[in-house]
């Protein structure tokens, strides 16, 4: 729907993280007229450094402060807003806990309440996460499974998700909740993270580092794929108000190890470098992956990158960011 987001005012908080740069890139070149919130200034980040900032308006503040949140809604008079602000590191949720705590959870009723003041949102899509399932028996995650995090990563997900969905049911808002699997591709600069850790410790000739043992089962989902599963969603909310308050899983719905994940990048990067396989994460889920049956049924959602396609395309973003950076 090319014409649903031509000149349509529409909010992005998160812009400067992984998913966002590649949200805020399509919705530009969609026509919208991007707000983007902002809490750090990043130059490394896509939206720096392909120019983009430069054609979106920018509001410098923390997705926590209510009142910053209305003013920007009502200023900008925006009609759709995408949530995607948060601490996203589980090794930094476990040091780090309270700050986890605001940003997801304090973070998502600070918008919410902010939008349920703001008479100008028609749709709102909030980014919630696989790990908002917490450790489930059954696999794959379905969309009614129980939301029941343990550690404060998952826990944050799981409050922030509930948090949506009671705004919906309580209070008529129009949202929306993503559950995505782990997402990659250019532009994510936590070089802690293992794909884009594993080619940077590559192309610099270094053994790539795995934390854990190498056997945690992921379900990988390339962020270019994401950024239009948000955006369909939002198009689906619009022309669909039944969907107000619903879920949906968006995933490739393929079983990785993480020593499987990383030899596919030591392919795609020719080299025969061995993984140092540390053996130290904890508070983690070891097994997880997701169904997207509801999304294909609901949405006629399909993914357009295969795993190999997102590997070999992000694999040629860090070259040309390390090159040049």
């Amino acid at each position: 729907m090319p014409s649903f987001w031509l000149d349509r005012p529409t909010l992005v908080t998160g812009a400067t993280g992984l998913v966002g740069n590649w949200l805020v890139k399509r919705l530009v070149a969609a026509g919208a007229d991007v707000t983007c919130l902002v809490r750090d200034w990043i130059p490394q980040s896509e939206l720096m450094r392909a120019k983009i900032i430069e054609r979106v308006k920018v509001v410098r503040g923390d997705v926590r402060d209510q009142a910053l949140l209305e003013r920007a809604l009502g200023e900008h008079e925006s009609n759709t807003v995408i949530h995607l602000a948060a601490q996203t590191i589980v090794g930094v949720a476990n040091r780090n806990p309270i700050s986890t705590f605001e940003s997801n959870i304090q973070g998502t009723w600070s918008l919410l309440e902010a939008c349920r003041r703001s008479p100008t949102v028609k749709q709102i899509v909030v980014a919630s996460s696989d790990k908002a399932y917490g450790d489930q028996e059954q696999l794959p995650y379905y969309e009614d499974a129980p939301l029941q995090g343990q550690h404060p990563y998952d826990v944050s997900k799981s409050c922030a998700d509930l948090i949506a969905h009671s705004y919906a049911v309580t209070y008529g808002l129009p949202v929306v909740i993503t559950r995505c699997g782990n997402f990659y591709g250019g532009g994510d600069l936590n070089w802690n993270r293992i794909i884009p850790g594993t080619i940077r410790s590559v192309l610099r000739g270094e053994r790539p580092v795995i934390r854990s043992d190498g056997n945690y089962i992921r379900d990988y989902f390339y962020v270019e794929d994401g950024a239009a599963a948000y955006m369909l969603l939002a198009e689906k909310l619009a022309a669909n108000n039944a969907l107000r308050g619903e879920a949906f899983n968006f995933s490739n719905e393929l079983q990785i190890t993480v020593l499987e994940l990383v030899k596919l990048l030591l392919n795609a990067l020719e080299s025969t470098l061995e993984p140092d396989i540390r053996n130290e994460a904890n508070n983690e889920i070891r097994h997880q992956y997701l169904s997207a049956e509801k999304a294909r049924r609901v949405l006629s959602w399909a993914p357009t990158f295969t795993l190999d396609q997102g590997l070999n395309n992000t694999t040629q973003w860090y070259r040309d960011f390390l090159k040049h950076g």
